[in-house]
């Protein structure tokens, strides 16, 4: 019974992740490096982006939320995405930024390897993920983009910072 509600699940989760691709339209990603991979993120959801500094660290709490910032009077959550991800590293040098998100009115901070740049993608730039059998949480990737040489993981950074293992947004949404 286990495996076909398994199925049913993972079925459901690649139909939706179909229609969240087809449906994609003309839109404005910002795209950054973590490791060797390259993201893109709706340009909407950032706020601003900013050189990293050493966040203060939070006792007991996951790797990959590397402390709070204050930020004009905000207390910032700093969640690393390279270890969020399982990137093979976390180096921390010129290039590495944080990427501050506004997600379900909340501020939030990613850190990754650098940003490259803003790109427009249309709805035909933009594939679907491809399924997989594994059992690892993909539901925050909504595609793959496609600009010449380049192949874009696109992300729904809302999804991902919204997962219950974050525990970020329990009280935006209450």
């Amino acid at each position: 019974m286990e495996m076909i509600q398994e199925g049913a699940r993972i079925a459901q989760h690649e139909a939706a992740r179909r229609v969240a691709a087809a449906n994609a339209r003309n839109g404005e990603y910002l795209t950054f490096r973590l490791g060797a991979e390259e993201y893109g993120i709706d340009i909407l959801r950032v706020q601003e982006i900013r050189s990293y500094e050493q966040p203060t660290r939070i006792a007991n709490a996951p790797a990959f939320l590397k402390g709070v910032v204050n930020l004009r009077g905000v207390i910032v959550p700093i969640i690393d995405l390279r270890l969020k991800l399982g990137c093979d590293t976390a180096e921390y040098n010129h290039f590495t930024v944080v990427i501050v998100l506004n997600v379900k009115g909340r501020v939030v901070g990613a850190v990754v390897d650098s940003v490259s740049d803003v790109l427009e993608l249309n709805g035909e730039a933009i594939r679907p993920a491809p399924g997989t059998n594994a059992n690892i949480d993909t539901s925050y990737i909504t595609g793959i983009g496609s600009v010449s040489d380049r192949m874009l993981i696109l992300m729904d950074i809302e999804a991902l910072m919204s997962s219950a293992d974050m525990g970020l947004m329990e009280e935006a949404a209450a």
